[in-house]
């Protein structure tokens, strides 16, 4: 029994073949498929030919995710997620545009988690190349505005 594949067009212009039931787990394709866009290709404006393979690789996983405990694939994602952080903002954006729940959840978590765990503004400035652009006076009247936060 042979399964039925699309193909997808990154914004730099790669194709990529994928099985329906993977691509599926995009509810933008959903949407395409549903509209009979994918004919000739389904073009992912905002998805480059460097993210795509791990957006389908995400999605492999978790469309046969019977196949896996719920143990095994937080495990999973654990490690797909243990990547640099301009690869995580890139999936970000493309599970976004992709209205992927999962994989946007994930991804926005982990950055989440990265920032919890920063002692100050000033080391999430330096982890994200954030320039800070209050003056010393802004920065004390911003932090006395808001001292119970600091407490």
């Amino acid at each position: 029994m042979s399964k039925n594949m699309l193909v997808l067009k990154t914004s730099d212009g790669e194709s990529f073949e994928v099985e329906e039931a993977v691509a599926l787990q995009s509810q933008t394709i959903a949407h395409m498929i549903e509209d009979d866009c994918a004919d000739n290709g389904i073009p992912l404006a905002n998805v480059t030919s460097k993210i795509l393979p791990k957006v389908i690789e995400y999605c492999k996983k978790h469309a046969d995710g019977e196949s896996s405990t719920e143990e095994e694939l937080k495990t999973w994602d654990k490690k797909f997620v243990d990547i640099d952080n301009s690869t995580i903002f890139d999936l970000i954006l493309a599970a976004n545009y992709l209205n992927i729940p999962g994989l946007l959840d994930l991804t926005c978590q982990t950055i989440a988690d990265q920032i919890a765990a920063c002692k100050d503004a000033d080391e999430i400035r330096a982890k994200y190349g954030i320039e800070n652009d209050f003056t010393p006076e802004e920065e004390e009247t911003v932090r006395n505005e808001n001292q119970w936060a600091f407490e």
